[in-house]
């Protein structure tokens, strides 16, 4: 069990456990040996969702704590969870799981203000693909000494690792045919999510934002040029992409603002939240020809989100993913706070590098005293001195 995920059960009488599907959730409740003595009912099961929708005081009458996957389909459920926990606030009672976040967190707030504590399930990280997770991350160890410790490791980026990206079953390589398995999930959750929990009736105008979404991933949202290539209202291409992202399909990292710099760009950058399925959606899969040179850096940023945003969620409570960008002059492509403090990444799509590309992250470091070190991630294999606070690094070893 994770550390966060033992902590909330250990103070909140309900705990809700969501992500976007196939991250592994459902395969996290039933063989984790730290729940093992929960008890554990999906309400995909219809004998079990029609049991709760007849009586669910009886359905939750149980001595032992209840886990409730899908918990989302059964809405009346959250209610009588609701009156359960006013009268017995024990924490860890009840466990909810559901992909259809739209659905969930909506019946949650309702029902459970201020009785529940919220959680997500990323995608895989690198660390967890290859079992590294005995120690704390380089990233953090990074953070707290100021300086890149030395591992002993040179090894440069895998692009393969960059297509199959994190969700289990094509990263783990437990499917054949990646690019089969990845038109099954898009279709799934086209027609079982959208169509099921939300009020789409033109599909076609939906599956073709979530491509042009993808073909955007890693840059700043402008919801109107978005709208115009979708053929689509701003206003529906708004609605159509708060879906997405309620579903963990996209996120939006928001921009880092504590700077007093003129000219700062307000507004989100997205993501596709994992980038095997970006990769998909673009037209790319793993074993087939490769990423155009114009996707490319918007790839593998992605992945290096898809990595940060899990390593975070996992071992990093309280710390947050923000972008620094000045119009038109300097850009940091993530910037990592805790606290009062903050590391700086900017991302290379290639092994070497030049001052032009480390120019945004001394523009940083100069304007933000409380930046503890910056980094530029490439894809060669070389870990680097740069100057005060400044390091270049590989992709892989940021990552690990």
């Amino acid at each position: 069990m994770s550390v966060p995920l033992a902590e909330a059960l250990a103070d909140m009488p309900v705990v809700v456990m969501t992500g976007m599907r196939q991250t592994g959730k459902s395969t996290l409740l039933q063989r984790d040996a730290a729940l093992a003595a929960r008890a554990y009912v999906s309400l995909d099961d219809f004998a079990q969702l029609d049991a709760a929708r007849r009586d669910p005081e009886a359905f939750l009458d149980r001595e032992e704590p209840l886990t409730v996957d899908e918990a989302q389909r059964c809405p009346e459920l959250l209610v009588e969870i609701k009156r359960a926990v006013d009268l017995d606030r024990r924490p860890g009672r009840f466990l909810l799981s559901g992909s259809a976040n739209f659905s969930l967190l909506r019946g949650v707030a309702d029902s459970l203000a201020g009785r529940a504590v919220y959680l997500t399930l990323h995608p895989f990280t690198q660390r967890e693909i290859r079992g590294d997770l005995e120690r704390p991350s380089l990233m953090r160890r990074a953070f707290t000494e100021g300086r890149v410790p030395r591992n002993g490791r040179a090894v440069g980026l895998d692009w393969g690792a960059v297509l199959r990206g994190g969700l289990p079953p094509v990263a783990l390589g437990i499917v054949r045919t990646p690019r089969i398995w990845y038109t099954g999930y898009e279709q799934t959750y086209l027609e079982r999510d959208v169509r099921d929990l939300s009020r789409i009736g033109d599909l076609v105008s939906f599956r073709s934002l979530l491509k042009l979404a993808a073909l955007r991933t890693a840059q700043v949202l402008k919801i109107s040029e978005l709208a115009r290539d979708a053929k689509l209202a701003a206003a529906t291409a708004g609605r159509y992409l708060s879906l997405l992202e309620a579903s963990f399909v996209v996120s939006r990292i928001p921009p880092f603002l504590v700077n007093e710099a003129t000219r700062l760009i307000k507004s989100p950058k997205l993501f596709v939240s994992d980038a095997g399925l970006a990769a998909h959606l673009a037209g790319f899969s793993v074993g087939e020809p490769g990423v155009s040179d114009s996707f490319r850096g918007a790839l593998l940023e992605t992945y290096v989100a898809q990595n940060l945003l899990g390593m975070l969620a996992a071992e990093w409570p309280g710390a947050r993913l923000a972008y620094w960008h000045i119009q038109g002059r300097h850009e940091v492509d993530f910037v990592v706070e805790s606290g009062r403090d903050c590391l700086a990444i900017e991302v290379k799509a290639a092994p070497r590098w030049t001052d032009r590309d480390l120019s945004g992250l001394r523009i940083f470091l100069e304007r933000t005293p409380r930046c503890r070190l910056a980094l530029l991630a490439h894809t060669g294999a070389a870990t680097v001195s740069l100057g005060e606070r400044l390091w270049a690094i590989p992709i892989p070893v940021l990552l690990s």
